[in-house]
């Protein structure tokens, strides 16, 4: 009842007295959510954490072997005895407690997978451990539409922020303290018509949050305005949000403070987006890849070499029967998490596709699995009347029962289409069309909207759903 009434004072908070405020104090809330968030993330055993992923960087191939297999036989064990989604799973499947304490890592491939859609049913039930520790949920629909609910111990979210810092931050060549810029997910400013300033600022970690659904020619001076007057020193958040920033920026003609790294993330980085944001803002931009899963992590390393941390989780890359490709193919992407005990991630299938390397040699000193690319990333803008840009409508999605998955597909400037699959019984139509149509008002404005109930999504070349699709490109 407690936890009940937080999350129900919190959505108040956020949703009804925080529009309503003068910037000033909008400022202090998000610093004072930003003061929490930091303490939960940073504060007890992280930095011995950081130490330990630190001490693993420099592993040979066969201590990582020995790490991983050490890792994944004490969280599939856990799984079996605590987490009765996988206890049911794999007792049906005739997989006994003994073949998983005895596991080998070419052996992992013969575990069934875990779809989206079970993360989606059971994410917050049987997903669950009986024996698990303190946290939250967090929701996101991802790149593909389909809505989760991924829950965040605190010493989860201290060991993942601490493979983040070691291997994402500091192989950029910034850390945690470093003032940042970022543009994200979250609603900073409501309402699609909203005024300058597009951009707020958390004191107590020096960020600037930057909206994702204001980008554009006419609004790009306030967003550097941000960037300059609070001394951002890196970016970090979407890749397309801030490749449009960066385009919009050398469209006009405009000069951008040189800064340390871009950190980019959550679509895919092509050639040309890279280029421009190094141009703009005269530094090298650092890609990198996981989710709000958290059960895998694919970044670049300060030689510009894109690496899989075998201590975020086991990153199997496989072909259309369910073999490992060799270097140099292309494989999906199938995650195992070694460290979220609370919510195991065992053989999640992400939905995402990546190329192997065919150069498997150390990256100074680092034995880590090289990787070319990630595909089947790269989302549809939308683009308002107004000129405004913008990416990621996860939002929309978020918390919608009997919600399976969607799809925002843009005709025209003002016409819309909202493909839902759903699952009968559980979704009230009426009350879930009223609240996905008037979440894409409020980011796009005054739109048209269709809503279509198909039993399949349209599927990009490689077999993706996009949750975004824009006809006007």
């Amino acid at each position: 009842m407690e936890n009940a009434f937080s999350l129900i004072s919190m959505s108040f908070v956020q949703n009804i007295i925080y529009p309503i405020m003068p910037v000033s104090i909008q400022n202090l809330m998000i610093s004072g959510f930003g003061y929490q968030w930091y303490r939960r993330r940073f504060g007890g055993a992280f930095k011995s954490f950081l130490e330990e992923v630190k001490a693993r960087e420099l592993f040979a191939h066969e201590q990582w072997s020995d790490y991983q297999t050490e890792m994944l036989r004490k969280i599939l064990v856990h799984a079996y005895r605590n987490v009765p989604f996988y206890r049911e799973k794999y007792t049906n499947s005739g997989i006994l407690q003994s073949d998983l304490q005895n596991i080998k890592l070419s052996e992992l491939k013969h575990l069934p997978y875990l779809e989206k859609d079970d993360l989606r049913r059971f994410g917050t039930s049987l997903l669950l451990s009986e024996k698990r520790s303190k946290g939250i949920f967090i929701s996101s629909s991802g790149s593909t539409g389909t809505p989760t609910k991924i829950y965040l111990p605190i010493y989860f979210h201290q060991k993942w922020t601490a493979v983040m810092e070691a291997r994402v931050r500091n192989w950029a060549g910034v850390n945690k303290d470093t003032p940042r810029g970022m543009i994200g997910g979250r609603r900073i400013i409501k309402g699609a018509s909203a005024s300058a300033p597009y951009y707020r600022y958390n004191f107590f970690e020096r960020q600037t949050y930057l909206s994702a659904y204001h980008i554009s020619s006419n609004s790009v001076d306030n967003y550097l305005e941000g960037i300059i007057d609070n001394r951002v020193e890196y970016l970090t958040g979407y890749a397309m949000s801030i490749y449009l920033l960066s385009r919009f920026i050398a469209e006009r003609g405009l000069t951008a403070p040189k800064l340390t790294a871009v950190i980019t993330s959550s679509e895919k980085l092509t050639h040309e987006m890279r280029r421009t944001i190094e141009e703009v803002f005269q530094c090298r931009v650092f890609d990198s890849y996981s989710g709000c899963e958290a059960c895998g992590l694919i970044s670049e390393t300060p030689e510009g070499i894109m690496v899989v941390s075998p201590d975020a989780g086991i990153m199997e890359f496989i072909d259309f029967e369910g073999n490992y490709v060799n270097p140099g193919e292309t494989g999906e992407i199938v995650s195992t998490g070694l460290i979220n005990y609370d919510q195991p991630l065992i053989r999640y299938r992400i939905g995402d596709l990546a190329r192997v390397s065919k150069d498997q040699s150390p990256v100074n000193g680092r034995h880590m699995l090289r990787i070319d690319e990630i595909e089947g990333r790269i989302e549809d803008t939308v683009t308002t009347p107004d000129g405004r840009v913008m990416v990621r409508f996860h939002s929309v999605f978020v918390d919608i029962p009997g919600l399976k998955s969607g799809q925002v597909i843009q005709h025209s400037y003002t016409k819309f289409t909202i493909k839902l699959i759903i699952e009968k019984g559980v979704y009230n139509k009426e009350i879930s069309e009223n609240t996905l149509k008037n979440r894409l008002i409020s980011q796009i404005g005054i739109v048209d909207v269709i809503f279509d109930y198909p039993d399949r999504l349209i599927h990009s070349s490689s077999g993706k759903v996009k949750a975004v699709i824009s006809e006007l490109h």
